[in-house]
């Protein structure tokens, strides 16, 4: 039986021409645009794999561009042969 406990994983995606030229002309038109892109990505790679409302995430990461999200073990694994994701970590505090 898989465990069912949450808890907080950093999902990193591949880099994309449409984040990068976001990324790049984010100062001259503003992060609202970018800040759209990453919301509809994000949630686009967490619903085309996950059961809606079996996960929360918590916070987009602009820099790397990855997401914060609180789910379990299996769904990580889930995530981590998606399509459009890098990697997946768990959160380690130290």
């Amino acid at each position: 039986m898989a465990n069912s406990s949450k808890e907080l994983y950093y999902v990193f995606l591949k880099r994309d021409s449409e984040y990068e030229r976001l990324k790049e002309i984010r100062t001259k038109k503003g992060e609202e645009e970018l800040d759209r892109y990453l919301e509809r990505r994000h949630e686009e790679i967490l619903g085309s794999n996950l059961e809606p409302g079996s996960y929360k995430r918590t916070v987009s990461l602009v820099v790397v561009h990855g997401f914060g999200v609180e789910m379990t073990k299996h769904q990580a694994e889930v995530l981590r042969s998606a399509d459009g994701v890098y990697t997946v970590e768990k959160n380690e505090e130290i």
